[in-house]
């Protein structure tokens, strides 16, 4: 009977510790849902079920590698310890991560992009059972140019002074010869 006991004990004991795990839940929200490249779009959400620091994201879309990329760099596959993270709030599970699409590596095409979060550090490909949400941003042409960075105006006045200068006495010369 005290066998019994004890395998009940530490079978409860076992599933207590599985059954949080199972209640994992993560969400994403995507503000705008459809930008310009080069807009700052804010991902956030929320992490219960778990405790955890950090949440990982990567994005999956046109002509970029298939297990998903880092939101910093579109070149650099997501997996093996390369993720974007944001930190969660330990208090209340929420996290959140402003993406500047005008200071990313890489080559972004007008698209559908799929931004994921997941609770561990694993790419699209090795989802299995681990808790991921995903959100669709759709990127239109850049809205306009980014302007041209302009000459220093001290340069521009000096270098107008020297040709000023040069001028009037290429001209002096003229008029003595």
């Amino acid at each position: 009977m005290r066998g019994w006991i004890c395998l009940l004990a530490v079978t409860l004991l076992f599933c207590g510790g599985i059954c949080p795990a199972g209640a994992e839940n993560v969400t994403i929200n995507a503000t705008p849902t459809v930008a310009h490249i080069g807009d700052m779009v804010t991902l956030s959400g929320t992490v219960s079920g778990i405790r955890t620091i950090a949440v990982y994201l990567f994005v999956a879309g046109p002509d970029l590698d298939s297990r998903g990329v880092t939101l910093e760099n579109l070149n650099i596959p997501a997996g093996h310890g390369l993720f974007t993270t944001a930190p969660v709030d330990m208090n209340d599970g929420s996290w959140n991560y402003s993406w500047d699409t005008s200071s990313i590596l890489g080559n972004m095409n007008p698209g559908t992009y799929t931004v994921y979060v997941v609770t561990s550090p694993i790419d699209r490909e090795r989802f299995g059972h681990s808790s991921y949400a995903k959100a669709d941003i759709t990127f239109l042409p850049p809205e306009k140019e980014p302007p041209p960075i302009p000459l220093c105006p001290g340069i521009a006045v000096v270098a107008l002074a020297i040709s000023i200068i040069v001028g009037s006495c290429s001209i002096r010369r003229l008029k003595k010869t």
